[in-house]
């Protein structure tokens, strides 16, 4: 029983030490994410795009 009391108190001095970002920094790194996503997105897109057109073209 000792160790599990300890390994509660263990993970609450722990948890007392998380820093957590304020909201600015959360705002601005979702907003740079949907960003890059969407041009990783229109990227494959294209290359999608020319790829099937090559292959039409092919067969």
């Amino acid at each position: 029983m000792k160790k599990v009391i300890d390994f509660i108190k263990s993970v609450r001095s722990e948890w007392f030490k998380i820093v957590w970002p304020n909201r600015e920094t959360v705002v601005h790194t979702t907003i740079m994410i949907l960003v890059f996503s969407g041009l990783a997105a229109l990227f494959f897109f294209i290359i999608d795009s020319i790829l099937n057109a090559l292959v039409n073209w092919i067969f």
